[in-house]
């Protein structure tokens, strides 16, 4: 692969956006490719943006994702799909988890939060959504939705079968998640 790949995934503090980096980060590695990755954290502890830009390839010289180049962002929320939709590339894919964080402003009453932000952004860009803490749900622990999110991410990247993503899930997840975090991952990819 010559071509550079990237990726952003960005949700709000909490969702775990950050451990599911981690894991496509390490996989990438191990599979032999030149990974970059950049955290942008923000006021995450405080319910703000959390973004994470990775890129891969045969040789990467920077981590970072500008606008109107990423090939995939998984959107761990809604509003956040819509406020990084400029970084998205003509034909690139957005893989949206159906959830809402209402922000503060929301919150005191001061703004409202958009409507129809899925059916505006599938009017634009070519869209998965789903509701992935339902799929978590289901499968044990709604927490578990970050590893659902990260499994459709890889079908949707496409050629990336061939890593062991049980293995770095194993890695990099706390032993009594981790039989929890394979299902959940499958699920997504099933998606």
């Amino acid at each position: 692969m010559s071509e550079v790949k990237n990726i952003l995934l960005v949700g709000v503090g909490g969702q775990g956006t950050i451990l599911a980096s981690k894991i496509l980060t390490s996989a990438l590695m191990k599979a032999g490719y030149d990974v970059k990755m950049s955290e942008i954290h923000g006021m995450s502890q405080r319910g703000g943006s959390v973004s994470t830009q990775v890129r891969y390839g045969d040789k990467v010289y920077s981590p970072i994702v500008g606008k109107g180049s990423a090939d995939v962002i998984v959107a761990f929320e809604e509003m956040e799909a819509l406020r990084w939709l400029d970084h998205l590339k003509i034909g690139g894919k957005m893989v949206i988890n159906d959830y809402q964080i209402q922000p503060v402003p929301v919150n005191l009453g001061t703004a409202e939060y958009p409507e129809g932000i899925i059916d505006h952004l599938k009017e634009k860009v070519d869209v998965l959504s789903f509701k992935a803490a339902d799929v978590a749900t289901e499968l044990g622990n709604p927490k578990a939705m970050n590893i659902v999110l990260l499994g459709a991410l890889v079908k949707a990247m496409g050629g990336l079968d061939d890593i062991d993503w049980d293995a770095e899930i194993e890695a990099n997840v706390k032993p009594k998640f981790v039989e929890l975090n394979k299902k959940a991952f499958h699920a997504g990819y099933s998606l």
